[in-house]
């Protein structure tokens, strides 16, 4: 049990806090994969290879999305099994997640793969970096078995309360993947495929070691019969976690659209939302981390029957959310042209311009950079409260104002108006998630 945390006890802010800082540090050295190949890949291969990334940015969020919403599911339903002390509860949704997991995986894969180079090519994707795209997505693909079970191993320590090893994972696995991009493409000069193969070699390491663990904690000790099919149980996973999936999958579908309108202005625009989208994961560190925790909070409180607890942990989350963003803010305006700069070289005039692109795009998220912080908490609590309809109807509503204010705005007044697609799909999800949440929570007060 030393590996779990009971969060029905206690004051909610300081729970939701402490399980959150792992997780902020975990984060921190999961970006270093994608900042480390970014490095890499704009400072030893150039402008052209980093535009390469940055073509398969929505695909890829498409995919891993797609993989984080499903498995949030089961994070879902373990969490208020948790909560409700229900052990054999607990152990059977722990083996249907499983077996849900290793077919969704294949899926995946099959998906992943199939669609790799026909996305690009309907993405309108500058001829000069198709096959550079091509190769980092087939490699990074084949990991999506090694992605899947991260996540779910991932997804059953954060509902016990454990947001400690994901840490210790990630940050094995983030050395490991810096020397090995240092090895791959500086030394043997793998070039782009280098950077691929050590990302997946160190997602593998963290996956490895997040298993050890589990299989250590003594009220996961499975039995022969929790394996036994239980067709209810995998209904409820599913109709907790395809929601929350598909939300994720819609979003992406609107990046998908954006990407193909910023690969129309050139390869300059690519390299330079590239830059600024690798620094995305930075921005939202903590955002997420507040979301788990909320998340991983409202689902155990909910299976307790401790509705008013769920009440002051998410008013007490959303002031560390609005204070931690307005930091992060601060240092974006400050210093993100410097910051940005790392990640390009090649000739004068061309770096010029992609900084010109990368620090625009990030000087206008990081103005608003509250209401993704809001956004993350908010979905994420009703997601641990049982509802995951309502985040999937704010991908929605995502999707729209993504695609309305991309293909609208820069018909008006140019580039600018790619800069704002990404901050007005926050604001119109964020509004209806709010509102749905001060309703759910009504409710439930109402009924304690």
């Amino acid at each position: 049990m030393a590996r779990t945390k009971d969060m029905t006890y206690g004051k909610p802010g300081r729970l939701m806090f402490g399980f959150a800082l792992p997780l902020m540090f975990g984060n921190v050295f999961q970006q270093m994969y994608t900042i480390v190949d970014t490095f890499v890949v704009g400072q030893v291969l150039g402008v052209e290879a980093l535009a390469a990334l940055g073509a398969s940015e929505w695909f890829n969020w498409l995919v891993l999305g797609t993989i984080v919403g499903f498995t949030q599911g089961f994070s879902i339903i373990i969490a208020q099994r948790f909560g409700a002390d229900d052990k054999e509860g607990l152990r059977r949704s722990v083996t249907m997640s499983t077996l849900l997991a290793v077919l969704f995986a294949l899926g995946m894969l099959i998906f992943s793969q199939a669609l790799a180079r026909p996305m690009l090519i309907f993405l309108n994707t500058p001829e000069n970096i198709v096959d550079l795209a091509i190769i980092y997505m087939r490699v990074t693909y084949a990991g999506v078995p090694v992605i899947m079970a991260y996540n779910t191993l991932s997804a059953i320590l954060r509902a016990l309360g454990d947001s400690k090893t994901p840490l210790y994972a990630m940050i094995i696995a983030s050395f490991v993947n810096v020397v090995l991009d240092t090895l791959f493409v500086v030394v043997f000069h793998w070039g782009i495929a280098g950077a691929a193969y050590a990302t997946v070699i160190a997602q593998l390491i963290s996956c490895v070691f997040c298993y050890s663990v589990v299989r250590k904690i003594s009220i996961l000790k499975l039995r022969k019969e929790d394996w036994k099919p239980q067709f209810r149980m995998l209904k409820n996973i599913l109709l907790l976690g395809a929601p929350t999936a598909f939300q994720n999958t819609i979003i992406a579908i609107g990046g998908l659209v954006v990407q193909y309108v910023i690969n129309g202005f050139g390869f300059i625009y690519v390299a330079g939302f590239t830059a600024t989208n690798k620094l995305y994961g930075l921005l939202e560190i903590a955002a997420s981390s507040y979301g788990y925790s909320a998340s991983t909070f409202a689902g155990q409180n909910l299976g307790a029957k401790k509705y008013h607890r769920i009440k002051e942990g998410i008013r007490a989350g959303c002031i560390m959310a609005v204070v931690t963003s307005a930091v992060i803010s601060f240092i974006m305006l400050i210093f993100g042209r410097l910051i940005v700069a790392l990640f390009i070289s090649g000739e004068p005039s061309e770096v010029e311009a992609v900084i010109v692109v990368a620090h625009r795009y990030l000087n206008t998220m990081a103005v608003l950079l509250f209401v993704l912080y809001l956004l993350h908490l908010y979905r994420s609590a009703l997601q641990g409260m049982g509802d995951t309809i309502t985040p999937m109807i704010s991908g929605i509503v995502e999707l729209i104002m993504r695609i309305s204010i991309i293909l609208i705005l820069p018909k008006l007044i140019g580039e600018w108006g790619l800069y704002f697609a990404e901050v007005a799909a926050w604001t119109g999800a964020e509004v209806l998630l709010m509102v749905m949440y001060y309703y759910r929570i009504h409710h439930l007060l109402k009924s304690e």
